[in-house]
Order: C-alpha cells, then structure tokens, then sequence
C-alpha cells in the first residue's frame, strides 16, 4: 500500500488540507481495494489551524516512511517553517520521496531548497512573492499543477485537487483516476488544459512617471488601432528610447502591455455583458474574433465562452 503523508503545519488552510486526504483516501480500484494510506502529521502535537485545532497522530518521522509527501498551503500570516521541518523534507527527497504542494505549501518547498532550478506554481495571487523570495525558482503563475518528476506544485484551491488527480492517474492509470473524479464530482482534466483563471492585473506604475499618461491613453483607446509608433510619439520618445524605459518601469513590453490591457477589458465584457464574440473583440482591440479567441486563450487558458460560462455575473 503507498503512504502518504499530509504534512500540518502552524496555520495550514483546512482546505488544502482536507484534498489530499478527502482524495487519496476515497480512491479505490476496480476490486474495492484502497490503494492509498493517509496519514497526517505534524512538527507539534497540536496545529493551530485558526478556526479550529488539530491534534496530529503522527510527528516528523512519518515523512521517512511516507511514498508521497503532500505539503498544503498556510496562511501568508504563519511563521516560517521550522529547521527540523525543512531538514525532514530534504532527507525524505534524497531518499527518493516523492514531495507535492498545494497552493502556498510551495513557500516551504523552496525554503527546503527543493525547488531551486525547478518550475514551480502555487495560487496567482503569491506567485510575484514566490518569485521574488526564491529568484532561483523559475515560478509559472499561469498553470494549475507543474509535474517535475519527483517534486511538484499546484495552484490555489480547486489545483490541489487536480494535482491529486494527476498523481493518481500516474500511479494507478486513467480509471482509477476517472473514478477518484467521479466521487469527488470533479472532471478529470478541466478544460484550457493548466491554465489558472488569473485576473491579469498589470504591475504597478510609479505616479508621475512618464508612463502613466500613456497607459491611461491605452485604457481609453482599447478599441483602436494602437502601434509601438503610436505609443512612442504619444510619449514624445524614439519607439526603441521608449521601449527601455517601458521594460525599466513595468518588467514588460509595451505590446504585451497592451495584450494584457486589452484580455482584461474582454474579461470584464465577458463577465457582465451578453454580447457576442465578434462585438467584444471589436471593443477590445483585437481585430477579428478568430485573433480574439487565439489571444484570449492563450492569456488565459480556456476559450473566451467557457471563461464566460465560469465567470458571468447572474445580474443580466
């Protein structure tokens, strides 16, 4: 039988918690057997979870017997995780422990070092902090679970159970994963393939700077034509003087500014508009509905009508 371990640690959010063992252990195979043993452990006896308390079973020492580790998210509130913590993890991997986290679990996975040179998620909303805090983790916000072999992540909330999903499928096959699915009223594989649902925010611009009239410019003019050309002599700058001093400030491309700007604004058509494809791609910016779709999906993950179909607001 393959253990695994669900590690607790001071402030773990109950629901991340709760989908590693809620999913390994109702999973069964075809002749009723569990493959699975679930076992929750923690550094202390007692984790103060917030809401409530939760009196572990079992210490530090399930992790050297464990197949699989599963690290949950906690609160960005909670202290740091201890030494001994850390050091079990890395001696578990260098036994050959397979090692999974769910949405912020990967904040104690790169401070283990267990992500260094590896691509890593965890829920968009900390993936700049991931980033910023392990600049030797190469951090994909846009994905729902990253699958490196022995380590891998997963995003916020619902990620965790496909990530659970995912492991499944590669130990025990499709059908056993398909039904694992089935008692968790969840398909298999959601549509957009990883594709986290991300309110693509742009970075922040310093007031005053040189590029805040411009931008706003971009947001009042979604719908027209708009060039590099454009945006520099709007700026009264050489197109490549401006494109330097775009990256120095925002970290990106002027273009994929604009890309960005203009997802956004369907977005929000999407989500609070019944109009129809063709119409929003116009008032966007994209041209054609069929660039519409190619973008939007790329930016985001799924098509713009199952977006719609997730997100649309019941005011209409």
């Amino acid at each position: 039988m393959h253990t695994v371990a669900v590690l607790a640690l001071d402030q773990v959010v109950a629901a991340d918690l709760a989908t590693p063992i809620e999913v390994f252990g109702r999973a069964r195979l075809a002749d009723g057997r569990r493959p699975y043993r679930v076992l929750v452990c923690a550094p202390t006896p007692q984790v103060d979870s917030g809401a409530f308390t939760l009196v572990a079973p079992h210490g530090l020492e399930a992790l050297a017997e464990a197949d699989t580790i599963v690290v949950p998210g906690c609160s960005e509130h909670a202290s740091p995780p201890g030494p001994e913590v850390l050091d079990a993890l890395r001696a578990a991997v260098a036994a050959g422990t397979r090692v999974a986290s769910i949405c912020a679990g990967a904040f104690v996975l790169a401070a283990a070092g267990l992500l260094d040179g590896l691509s890593a998620t965890t829920h968009w909303v900390a993936a700049r902090r991931l980033a910023e805090s392990f600049p030797r983790v190469d951090v994909r916000p846009d994905v729902l679970y990253v699958d490196n072999g022995q380590i891998l992540t997963s995003a916020g909330a619902a990620a965790g159970m496909d990530l659970c999903l995912h492991i499944i499928r590669r130990d025990l096959g499709s059908a056993v994963a398909a039904d694992s699915a089935r008692l968790a009223v969840v398909p298999l594989e959601r549509e957009g393939g990883q594709a986290q649902f991300i309110v693509h925010a742009q970075p922040p611009v310093p007031r005053g700077s040189l590029l805040e009239p411009v931008l706003s410019w971009i947001e009042d003019n979604l719908a027209q034509e708009i060039t590099l050309a454009r945006l520099a002599a709007r700026s009264g700058l050489s197109e490549r003087t401006f494109s330097r001093r775009f990256r120095e400030q925002t970290g990106t491309t002027p273009l994929q500014w604009l890309l960005r700007a203009r997802v956004r604004r369907a977005q929000f058509l999407l989500e609070t508009t019944d109009h129809g494809v063709e119409r929003i791609a116009a008032q966007a910016g994209f041209g054609s509905a069929t660039a519409f779709r190619e973008r939007f999906r790329r930016v985001v993950g799924v098509t713009p009508q199952s977006y719609r179909s997730s997100f649309r607001t019941n005011t209409m």
